[in-house]
């Protein structure tokens, strides 16, 4: 990110909204909003290979549900935070990852301009790609306050998408869902 680019783009977008940018609220408001930006998009150049790099042998394949997994992340089509909580359930073939990276990868995807149904896809595209398992279903609630907070204004409604690859049995994949709501 070019920080002194988008610190001036935030003061002529201030300006163009009528505000004074001199004014004693706003003087450190285009840094503030420039850092929480990059802060919002540092997943852009990340992939979750090293997160889900670390594999232990297991033997079996008893589904494996990581749930409540908190994330937030940046709406693409009006920059406002989207935020809930991804369940993640994978039938390990051969090799399981520690569960905080499943966290890790989340964070990976969530930490960019994202829409909720290319992130659910991101991440279990990710877990095959890296885990190679049998089957892999991850499951997303979200709120959107580009919902909430304008346009339609419809506080509390949540958008829910879900992900499945790989052989994920019918029986198993009504389990996982069952676990995850």
């Amino acid at each position: 990110m070019d920080r002194e680019k988008a610190i001036k783009a935030v003061e002529d977008f201030l300006e163009a909204l009528g505000q004074d940018i001199s004014r004693e609220g706003l003087k450190d408001t285009p840094r503030r909003v420039a850092d929480a930006f990059a802060e919002f998009t540092c997943g852009e150049e990340l992939t979750a290979e090293e997160a889900l790099s670390k594999t232990f042998k297991v033997e079996g394949g008893d589904m494996i549900i990581e749930k409540d997994i908190c994330f937030s992340s940046t709406c693409e089509h009006h920059l406002m935070p989207f935020f809930g909580r991804i369940a993640i359930a994978y039938i390990p073939d051969k090799k399981v990852v520690g569960l905080s990276k499943l966290a890790r990868c989340v964070e990976v995807y969530s930490k960019r301009l994202q829409l909720q149904e290319r992130l659910t896809s991101q991440i279990a595209h990710a877990i095959m790609d890296y885990l190679s398992p049998k089957g892999v279903l991850v499951w997303c609630e979200a709120e959107h306050t580009c919902m909430t907070c304008r346009g339609v204004k419809k506080a509390g409604s949540k958008t829910v998408t879900y992900k499945v690859l790989g052989d994920f049995p019918a029986e198993k994949r009504e389990e996982a869902l069952r676990c995850c709501r």
